[in-house]
């Protein structure tokens, strides 16, 4: 089945041989455009407020999300779009950049929290924006969709199901059935990283060393299917079976390199996760014992005050 063709507006069929350059120019996806206008508008207004009644926003929050919304804008804002739908090397730096390094950014800058605390609270008995928000978030939804038994076969399945069955083939025909698969492997990569390292609130919030068990029960799978990908002695996707000849890529070797680039992507995310999970446990021992000196320093030390008047009463007694 030659899918030479296909891309609504036929221009793949003309594409002249990739370059970075080329890759990087602008166009590309109006709804992933205006996606991340939106994004960028919302947070920089949630800041603002903040600080118009004095509250403080850390700034390294707003850079994790700025740069999450540029990683989402560099996939899918430039021509990587046009070049993705015809050769599966740039359509998997998409997918990896949109479902893995983007959603680590995005979690980075505690949007839900941020979206808490500047939205406004309705009157008694009324329900606002901020009010739906808190009721999603403790909602039994929530709590299925974060849960990892949901979360990692769901981030495996969005691999092997979708690439290794029809349905991929089904939704590279049209932009809009690329346009919902990489909507999809955002809030893929979403629902994955939030219980793992968000900054956020949400409804499971293991322990560190669980967190970082669920990372590494995830990542094999991502790797082996790059192995996979690499390995294959023919073409396993039909979509890029024929691609156009004015790039003059052969297909298995474009599938190896997408191999390639999905094994090795698959190690960004667990140094950055880990880097990040390290620092969150580090800031959270930290608070637990400052904690601990202000309540020794409210007590004047009355625990140590008791120890003593007890070895005082053991001492009277020996004499």
């Amino acid at each position: 089945m030659d899918h030479s063709g296909h891309g609504m507006d036929g221009m793949q069929m003309d594409l002249p041989p990739f370059t970075l350059g080329r890759g990087l120019a602008f166009g590309g996806d109006p709804v992933f455009l205006i996606g991340c206008l939106l994004a960028l508008g919302l947070y920089g207004w949630a800041v603002v407020r903040l600080r118009r009644r004095g509250d403080a926003w850390p700034l390294g929050r707003v850079v994790a999300w700025v740069l999450g919304v540029a990683t989402v804008a560099l996939a899918m804002c430039t021509r990587l779009n046009d070049y993705g739908m015809v050769m599966f090397s740039v359509h998997m730096v998409q997918h990896m950049i949109v479902s893995m390094l983007s959603p680590i950014l995005l979690l980075l800058g505690a949007p839900v929290t941020l979206a808490l605390r500047a939205l406004p609270t309705a009157g008694r008995g009324r329900k606002g924006p901020r009010e739906l928000l808190v009721a999603l978030l403790h909602s039994r939804y929530m709590r299925v969709i974060t849960h990892p038994a949901f979360t990692i076969p769901l981030f495996i399945a969005s691999l092997y199901a979708l690439y290794f069955s029809p349905l991929f083939d089904f939704l590279m025909e049209s932009r809009a059935g690329h346009i919902g698969m990489m909507v999809h492997f955002l809030a893929v990569g979403l629902v994955f990283f939030w219980p793992i390292m968000g900054v956020d609130p949400g409804p499971h919030r293991p322990g560190y060393v669980m967190r970082m068990l669920e990372l590494f029960a995830g990542m094999p799978f991502h790797a082996f299917f790059g192995i996979a990908l690499m390995m294959a002695s023919e073409p396993m996707v039909d979509t890029f079976l024929h691609p156009p000849a004015s790039l003059g890529i052969e297909a298995l070797a474009d599938q190896q390199a997408a191999g390639g680039i999905a094994w090795a992507f698959s190690e960004i995310p667990s140094v950055v996760v880990l880097i990040a999970l390290v620092f969150q446990w580090y800031k959270s021992e930290e608070r637990q014992s400052q904690r601990a000196d202000r309540a020794a320093d409210r007590n004047g030390d009355k625990d140590l005050a008791d120890y003593n008047a007890y070895l005082a009463s053991l001492n009277a007694r020996g004499r």
